[in-house]
């Protein structure tokens, strides 16, 4: 019974879901003048630092734990 109420509840999401628009305005304003592309250069750029970043945490954050580890 659950498994038949969640699938009703999912075709449903579904249904309102595919009733939005699809059309933009702001991102086809900037696909035709050509802007999209330092938007996503922007976000590369962004994910990039944060990813760097979070590898030079993990390279600490394990030369510490090497350090503390005790010796038998």
């Amino acid at each position: 019974m659950k498994k038949i109420l969640f699938s009703l509840i999912l075709m449903l999401v579904t249904i309102q879901l595919s009733a939005q628009d699809n059309g933009v305005e702001m991102a086809d304003k900037l696909r035709s003048d050509g802007k999209i592309y330092v938007v996503v250069v922007c976000i590369v750029i962004i994910l990039l630092g944060l990813l760097a970043y979070l590898f030079s945490i993990d390279k600490r954050l394990k030369k510490i734990e090497k350090e503390n580890l005790p010796k038998n």
